[in-house]
């Protein structure tokens, strides 16, 4: 309860701390905030929220309590598998049969709170599904109600409806329901040199003036080159008001549905469409290029219409996967005849016109701003119209449509589709028969059909006289040195040159597939998974950043213009993933770089595949809001023996003036034990003042205007303050901690503005909410593959994520114990928030000297990297492909758009993808992300990727596109979600499939070789030694060796890290580091750096004379032969003889000699721009520390573990049974 405005609150006492002395808080503690406002979901018509597998459900009677986020309509359940697959999946993955019902709002179901008023759609049952790996960790598992599920305590958890009112005052998360303008500086941001085109009156950021040619001339000069060879941003003169065509297409756009409805069989080939718009080539899109590495955009997405037909409501929490079902499909009905009830235009949000303008109505939800998907909300044939009003199935296409009844490859394990073919490009040209007859359509003379830049540049084809490297048969179990003594690189897709160049790069954006099969079919023969990796917010050197007031995107899907589309002349193009055929904006034929106008393809949105937009209020709920960080530091016995506060606020001290942000930056602190403390640093004081909140049940603000305070304005006291924290709890002798209750005060702090929250904590929860208990028994640890306790003790830290996500705020959490602390409860705080998790086992400032220096560096980077606020995430492809999972740390709020409270550079995420329909009619396939967010400096913008691959139609062309470290870092993620939902040997054995079916398929289907070994295509050749790796991570291995929270913070790295961290971790690098020459060496920063020649990860490449470099993502290990070079161990090591060296060594010292300048150089350019900061140990021949040295060579037979050639027969047995 709080206290009476005015008055101090009973259970808030002011103690003033002994270093910081000063008068007590009289009277200032203020009533306790009541929480936050309405806690509303983003986002309209989201029905229902469901738990990730695993985790188990609410209560039936558990009411939902407000700032709980339901899920958006129309989220997939399960497809049905094909009994083809039913002896490799049956015995597995299969789940109990489910039924899915969407609530029916007349009859709501006990207990559930009404929070909103709009009216859901009818119940509507969805058939029976099987369980899947995939499915496994995805929303849709919530409904696994089988006896061994254990957290059956938990069922129905965010069951009850949730309920939305049309006529709330309070907009989504406590927004304004409208809001006005809110003035953005256009300067880019400093990283980026900018470049404005063309200068704007000072007080008009957006630039919305009237371009016309009398003004035209005042456009600064600018260089051709100067967009390839730099960062720019690039300011556009204002739209001409459309014309009457483009009117009517803004007012009928509101309807959601399409003015022309396009049959897919009667559209033109992608490739044939494309225009020969790519002669002035952005080099940012070379794969080999970093510039392409830098693009990024903002997104205005509009919610479509709710359709008249109910659909099932799913919720994809956090780090779980999500699976969603195609939609019903029925004609489109005439624009003229489309009646839509007030309530639901007013949920459905702005779909606005491609300019940024906002005469258009405020969007009331992030799904609005970012802007829906296809009419029929899911992705489908270019035809498919929306659903139909009853419950119906979809009618059968005209031709065989397997993927309709297939079950992809691995619905029971991880899922493995299709990989690589090469078809040839098409013979015909043109519109194919069928094609509706475009009004006036003329293809221009200037802009040659993608049919005349295939038959010039050799097309797509692999059909050809010689078989590709990828598809050279490699006999496994007779060639030794498998791996490369180079880094695997991303395969390059089959395009043409031009089209190479302009893709994104694999950095950001990467397939598992670099040839996308035609059919469902094709891709269940593969035995091949088929999804995307993608790290949207890595740091870039250089960043095409795009200010203008026409962002110009398709009507119907609200794709975003980019290199892949085709234009129709210079008056329309086409939408390379819907075929939508739009109009170009006037403004859109200027082209800002070449002062030229009539040439709209060659604007920078159209010759860069990674670009970044500067976006309008029109893609705001409301002003952007502050940086605002807020320290929630554990202070009990535990914590003050370990050290870290030292750390930690000599870590701020001297980074407090790089936390991201602008004048505006607030920051607070808390720190507790078995009770809360807060920190008074209002500007005016001349001290902090604490004040105590000892009611832990019934936790409120004493002071709530006080205790997030500018950093600049207090940044004395907040000094201070950081200057006594490590010696104020010096003495304190309480071991209790309350973490829930800390937490809960954070949430109701931090929910006005939304922001991030650090927390550290040392030990289990032990007081109020969320407290537990020790489940780990090391007695336990055995070799039988049964680890429990993999899923969360209690739903609380996962409810309160979700609070936190509604009202955009970030939980990351710092683990620093020496003893178990149950992360894999905590660590839900983080998943379903889009946060992070840093563990530090055994950490202690002097004990482990190491572990310090670790987190020393790790904060260093935390502080200073980059950041973005009130992030939403939408990835769309190109119609007949679907997503139906995502992995990460976010939170679903719809079928395909992501919630990231926050976003940071380091965080990656995967998604699963099926081909819904038949790929016939198009060669190349796009996939396309857009990341909406709000910058440190208060501007909301778009970064966009845009992913462009070739159709395929024969399976050796599968096989020879596969990736295989994409491949297996998605197979990882679903390895984890099966070990939660399941069990870890359901995950293992799921592994160890997917090498037996793919190979199995390839040399059923593909090899004409009867030879003796095991046989893969080149291209696959490492794919049994990651799942061996895989299978050693101490995510996956069986023994009695690791330590339950080192396992769940193991599966926490899979779920987010970005793909090249991800295979450090899984694969370690081995490198011998006592013979480094300059031979092959590369220069970096004016530095000399060496490239040794990779070893395999086995001991038989170890030599008593050398020194070996193991490079292991988040760990360096340096092993030194009993027999090595004393020169070496001098020059490097700065001791005379390998019997001087220490037992525990962590640093190189710096000394003046060419061997030592050489690995040092060596060393540095490894830990380069590493989320981690990888700690150094020197491990000696013969000494206890090579144990765990010795565990990662993955080729060795290692605990209860096949070597990597027993592994290989393994398999083969398994093949020819």
């Amino acid at each position: 309860m709080s206290a009476p405005s005015g008055s101090p609150h009973p259970a808030a006492s002011s103690r003033i701390p002994p270093k910081l002395g000063g008068a007590a808080a009289s009277g200032a503690a203020a009533p306790a905030g009541p929480g936050p406002g309405p806690h509303q979901q983003n986002g309209p018509a989201q029905n229902q929220m469901q738990v990730p597998s695993g985790y188990g459900l609410h209560p039936q009677s558990y009411t939902a309590p407000s700032g709980h986020y339901s899920q958006g309509p129309g989220k997939m359940t399960s497809l049905p598998l094909d009994s083809q697959c039913d002896d490799y999946y049956s015995g597995l993955y299969r789940v109990p049969t489910q039924s899915v019902v969407t609530p029916n709002t007349a009859s709501p179901q006990p207990g559930a709170q009404q929070m909103y008023g709009s009216v859901p759609p009818a119940p509507h049952v969805v058939g029976s599904t099987l369980g899947s790996f995939q499915g496994a960790g995805s929303s849709a598992s919530h409904l696994h109600t089988s006896a061994s599920q254990p957290y059956s305590s938990f069922v129905n958890h965010y069951n009850s409806p949730a309920m939305y009112s049309d006529n709330s005052s309070v907009a989504a998360q406590g927004f304004p329901s409208t809001c006005g303008h809110y003035a953005l500086s256009t300067v880019s941001n400093a990283a980026y040199p900018s470049v404005s085109y063309p200068s704007l009156p000072a007080g008009d950021p957006y630039g919305q003036q009237m371009f016309t040619s009398q003004n035209a001339p005042t456009v600064r000069p600018i260089k051709d080159n100067s967009f390839s060879g730099q960062n720019t941003a690039i300011s556009h003169p204002s739209p001409l008001p459309p014309p009457p065509s483009q009117q009517y297409h803004q007012q009928q756009s509101l309807s959601g549905y399409s003015t022309f409805a396009w049959s897919a069989s009667g559209l033109p080939s992608t490739q044939d469409n494309l225009i020969q718009n790519h002669t002035s080539l952005a080099t940012a899109n070379d794969p080999t290029n970093p510039v392409a590495d830098t693009l990024s955009c903002s997104v205005m997405q509009n919610v479509q219409p709710p359709k008249s037909s109910p659909v099932v409501s799913a919720v994809l929490s956090g780090a779980s996967s999500t699976r969603t079902p195609p939609a019903a499909s029925r004609p489109v009905e005439p624009l003229a005849s489309v009646a839509r009830p007030s309530e639901l235009l007013q949920q459905k949000g702005v779909d606005s016109s491609s300019t940024t303008s906002s005469a258009s109505p405020m969007p009331n939800s992030y799904d609005a701003l970012e802007g829906g998907s296809y009419p029929d909300m899911l992705s489908s044939s270019a035809s498919s119209p929306a659903p139909d009003p009853a419950p119906a199935p979809a009618p059968a296409p005209a031709a065989p449509q397997p993927s309709k009844t297939a079950k992809p490859f691995g619905y029971g394990y991880p899922a493995l589709q299709p990989g690589y073919q090469n078809a040839a490009a098409p013979l015909n040209s043109g519109v194919p028969p069928g094609s509706p007859a475009y009004s006036g359509f003329q293809q221009y003379a200037q802009y040659p059909g993608m049919n005349q830049l295939s038959s010039s540049l050799g097309g797509l084809s692999l059909q050809s006289s010689s078989q590709p490297e990828s598809l050279r048969p490699v006999n496994l179990t007779q060639e030794r040195n498998i791996l490369p003594m180079t880094p695997v690189w991303a395969p390059v897709p089959n395009l043409n040159l031009d089209l190479r160049k302009l893709n994104c790069s694999p950095d950001s954006f990467r397939c598992t597939l670099t040839n996308i099969p035609q059919t469902q079919a094709l891709l269940n023969k593969a035995k091949l998974p088929l999804g995307l990796l993608l790290h949207p917010f890595r740091d870039l050197t250089q960043l095409p950043v795009i200010t203008s007031n026409t962002i110009v995107r398709c009507r119907s899907c609200r794709t975003y213009i980019n290199p892949f589309v085709s234009f129709i002349d210079q008056r329309r193009w086409k939408c390379n993933l819907c075929y939508r055929v739009n109009d170009v904006p006037e403004e859109f034929m200027y082209n800002p770089l070449t002062r030229s106008y009539g040439e709209p393809h060659k604007r920078p949105e159209v010759q860069n595949s990674t670009v970044e937009f500067i976006a309008s209020s029109d893609y705001m709920l409301r002003p952007p809001q502050p940086a605002v960080y807020l320290f929630v530091l554990d202070v009990s016995h535990n914590a003050v023996e370990a050290g870290y506060l030292t750390i930690l606020c000599q870590s701020l001290l001297e980074n407090l003036d790089k936390l991201p942000g602008d004048s505006r930056t607030r920051i607070g602190f808390m720190t507790f034990d078995s009770t809360i403390h807060f920190y008074n640093l209002q500007e005016g004081l001349s001290q902090p003042q604490m004040l105590i909140v000892s009611d832990i049940d019934d936790v409120f603000l004493p002071t709530p205007d006080s205790l997030l305070v500018n950093l600049y304005e207090s940044k004395e006291l907040i000094k201070d303050l950081l200057n006594a924290l490590p010696n104020m709890f010096t003495n304190t002798r309480e071991t209790h901690s309350a973490l829930g209750p800390a937490l809960q005060a954070a949430f109701k702090l931090m929910s006005p503005t939304g922001g991030r929250v650090s927390v550290f904590q040392t030990q289990l929860p032990s007081l109020g909410a969320g407290l537990l208990q020790s489940r780990e028994d090391p007695n336990q640890r055995s070799s039988t593959k049964v680890v429990q306790h993999l899923g969360p003790a209690t739903d609380f830290y996962k409810k309160l994520a979700l609070d936190c996500s509604g009202q955009q705020t970030a939980v990351d959490l710092f683990l620093l114990s020496s003893q178990y602390s149950d992360l894999a409860s905590l660590a839900c705080m983080s998943k379903y928030s889009a946060g992070c998790i840093y563990y530090y086992p055994s950490f202690h400032y002097t004990h482990n000297p190491s572990q310090a220096e670790k987190l020393q560096k790790d904060l260093k980077r935390y502080l200073t990297r980059k950041i973005g606020f009130e992030a939403v995430m939408r990835i769309r492809c190109t119609k007949g492909l679907s997503m139906h999972t995502f992995h990460g740390n976010f939170f679903v709020r719809s079928t395909d758009l992501l919630s990231l409270a926050n976003i940071n550079p380091d965080a990656g995420f995967a998604v699963q993808l099926s081909i819904e329909e038949s790929l016939t009619d198009t060669s190349l396939v796009c996939f396309q992300t857009a990341l909406l967010y709000t910058s440190s400096k208060g501007e909301r913008r778009i970064r966009v990727h845009t992913l462009c691959l070739p159709v395929v139609s024969s399976l050796a062309d599968v096989y020879a596109g596969a990736d295989v470290q994409a491949s297996i870092c998605l197979l990882a993620n679903m390895a984890v979600d099966r070990s939660i939902s399941s069990s870890l040997s359901d995950a293992r054995d799921a592994l160890v499939n997917a090498v037996v079916d793919s190979l199995s398929a390839y040399g059923s289907t593909v090899s004409n070789l009867q030879h003796s070994g095991l046989i893969a295509p080149s291209s696959l050749k490492l794919f049994p030694l990651y799942v061996l790796a895989l299978l050693k991570q101490k995510a996956f291995r069986t023994g009695t060796s690791t330590r339950l929270d080192d396992r769940v913070y193991a599966m926490c790295q899979i779920k987010c890290q970005p793909l090249v961290h991800l295979m450090k971790m899984i694969h370690p690098n081995l490198y011998r580091i006592d013979r480094l020459t300059d031979e092959g060496a590369i220069h970096v920063n004016d530095r000399v750096v060496p490239q040794p020649p990779l070893q395999k990860l086995s001991a038989e490449k170890l030599t008593r004379d050398g020194a070996f470099l193991m490079d292991c993502g988040s760990v360096f290990y340096i092993w030194i032969g009993k027999s090595c070079d004393s020169n070496f161990i001098e020059d490097v090591l700065g001791y005379p003889n390998f019997a001087s060296i220490p037992q525990k060594m962590t640093h190189l010292p710096e000394l003046d000699t060419l061997s030592s300048e050489r690995a040092r150089s060596f060393i540095t350019w490894l830990r380069d721009n590493r989320p981690l900061n990888p700690i150094l140990h020197v491990v000696k021949d013969e000494s206890p520390a090579k144990t765990e040295f010795f565990q990662h060579l993955i080729e060795d037979r290692t605990e209860a573990a096949f070597s990597y050639y027993e592994f290989l027969l393994h398999v083969q047995q398994q093949i020819c049974k």
